[in-house]
């Protein structure tokens, strides 16, 4: 009798062993590791939209989010990449852009690399300055920690900020 009690009391254990082991797997199935750069990308998306007026976030393709605005003929939201935590790249109409394009460029790359909107517009005008004659139309500079590099062809101008993953 006691041995069919321990043969017994053996296999309930074992079953219910068996059961917390499919139940474990069955939540990690459910739960699954989440994408948290695409989130994090996202979240930062609809932060821009919700604090800059006439931005809209549009598709959504190989880690970059296209963004438009009135200002700005091109702006894209680059998420983590290999080389860089994130992006933020825009161009203007014309070889010399507005104070407008500017101002929106300064007010996402804030949001982007949470730093204040002041320096911001004071690293990217600086950027935008330096290309001319002297130093010729692709410009890189370092500010802040953040590496803007400013190109100019005939027509229109652009700025890239972006910020190492080292960093």
């Amino acid at each position: 009798m006691l041995k069919n009690l321990i043969a017994i009391s053996g296999v309930r254990s074992a079953g219910r062993a068996m059961a917390l082991t499919v139940l474990a797997a069955a939540a990690l199935t459910v739960s699954g590791p989440s994408p948290a750069r695409a989130d994090r990308c996202d979240d930062l998306a609809r932060q821009l939209k919700g604090q800059i007026d006439g931005l809209a976030v549009g598709k959504t393709a190989a880690n970059l989010i296209y963004l438009s605005h009135p200002q700005a003929k091109v702006i894209t939201l680059g998420c983590a990449g290999r080389n860089y935590s994130n992006q933020l790249y825009a161009k203007a109409d014309s070889r010399k852009p507005q104070p407008a394009f500017l101002d929106l460029v300064a007010s996402a790359a804030a949001i982007i690399f949470t730093l204040p909107k002041d320096d911001m517009r004071n690293g990217a005008a600086r950027c935008i300055r330096r290309m001319g004659f002297i130093h010729g139309d692709d410009v890189t500079t370092r500010y802040r920690r953040l590496e803007m590099r400013c190109v100019r062809t005939k027509t229109e101008a652009s700025i890239t900020i972006s910020r190492g993953t080292d960093e």
